[in-house]
């Protein structure tokens, strides 16, 4: 069988329309559009690269945003000053500190600083600990929350079935094993220390793999039928891009796929603006 591939592109596009009509529903019931703030440390190429499409999208919905550059040398006291003034700025709904930070910098203390109702990358631990313990009311982060849009657009129900994340960062592995347990899968996360993956794998319906190693899995490990979502962004030394997935013998096996580019990379800023607008109402809410 060949996969259906699940379009990231198109599906984030359906995403951003969604958004800026609450974009617009905000500004006539508020008098202002919601505003996202970027905390940019240092000059890392990639950073530049993902902060301008930050911000270029969350224009293109109709809200308010910001860049905020501090040099490579800034300090903790530095970066955490930038957060606070953001914190307090009433037109700042969402701050986002760009990662990675420069050595120097504490990227959790800095984390920990962003105000929760702010913290549209859904990593403090006031939001994290939200998802955990089952509450709603918390901001999710932006990766695993695309993900599971991707699996129902995908016509995917996660309800019964076995699913298996590969990878446990606080970033993807966590938060994606979470809110797959939230929709009712049973979740198992694998890791460098897993003894047989190739085995879990086999039993899974849904595959997420968020590990960050080329190809390591592969098609034949993938079970017929099941779901393949492929977090990984690898270039190899011939400059191709690839994801964690053995994508074409993969896709002789899977009922749907994503593909690398165009699957997951294109959810993370839509969720990050879906959240951004959602924080702004629900601040607005909370006065």
């Amino acid at each position: 069988m060949a996969a259906e591939l699940i379009d990231g592109k198109a599906i984030a596009a359906k995403v951003r329309g969604e958004v800026a009509e609450k974009v617009r529903a905000f500004q006539a019931a508020h008098g202002r559009a919601p505003g996202l703030a970027v905390v940019r440390v240092g000059h890392d190429p990639a950073s530049e690269v993902y902060v301008r499409g930050k911000i270029k999208a969350s224009g293109e919905t109709g809200m308010v945003s910001e860049e905020h550059h501090l040099p490579e040398d800034a300090s903790t006291s530095e970066v955490l000053a930038a957060v606070e003034r953001l914190n307090a700025d009433p037109k700042i709904d969402g701050i986002l500190v760009q990662l990675p930070l420069p050595k120097q910098v504490d990227e959790q203390t800095v984390l920990d600083a962003i105000a929760p109702a702010k913290d549209v990358d859904g990593f403090h631990l006031i939001n994290a600990g939200k998802l955990l313990s089952g509450r709603k009311d918390g901001v999710r982060a932006c990766t695993p929350f695309g993900i599971m849009r991707l699996l129902r657009e995908a016509g995917c129900d996660p309800a019964g079935k076995r699913a298996v994340v590969i990878g446990r960062s606080n970033i993807v592995g966590k938060p994606m094993a979470l809110l797959l347990l939230e929709a009712n899968a049973t979740v198992t996360v694998c890791h460098s220390r897993t003894r047989d993956l190739a085995e879990e794998v086999a039993r899974a319906d849904i595959v997420v793999a968020a590990i960050g190693r080329p190809e390591l899995v592969r098609g034949a490990w993938i079970r017929e039928g099941a779901y393949v979502i492929d977090v990984g962004m690898n270039r190899l030394e011939s400059g191709k891009l690839v994801g964690d997935v053995e994508f074409a013998a993969a896709a002789q096996r899977a009922a749907a796929i994503t593909p690398v580019p165009g699957g997951v990379g294109p959810m993370t800023i839509a969720m990050l603006l879906s959240n951004t607008v959602d924080a702004a109402n629900a601040r607005i809410a909370a006065k």
